[in-house]
């Protein structure tokens, strides 16, 4: 599966959450680093992501100056871009 285009992922994550572009990055940005450590962790099984811990990890940076409700949004956008264009599925 090829991977999604990061910079198109940005813009359309900014279009629609109306958050600046470099904001956006920089919530992927933790996002990639808290699934690293979950799967380091995990040692090759296939880890079960909580949003909640993902949402407070990406809170707790200092660099992100964003609202619990936002990051959600930002993330719950991503998922449904990641959906629509084949990337992901959603589990069930």
């Amino acid at each position: 599966m090829s991977e999604p285009n990061e910079k198109e992922l940005v813009n359309y994550l900014a279009e629609k959450t109306k958050v600046p572009a470099e904001t956006i990055s920089l919530v992927l940005k933790h996002e990639q680093a808290f699934i690293d450590k979950a799967q380091s962790s995990a040692k090759g099984q296939v880890i079960d992501i909580d949003s909640d811990e993902l949402i407070d990890y990406v809170l707790k940076q200092r660099d992100v100056k964003l609202d619990e409700v936002t990051v959600e949004k930002i993330l719950d956008m991503e998922m449904d871009y990641l959906v629509e264009n084949g990337f992901a599925e959603h589990e069930d």
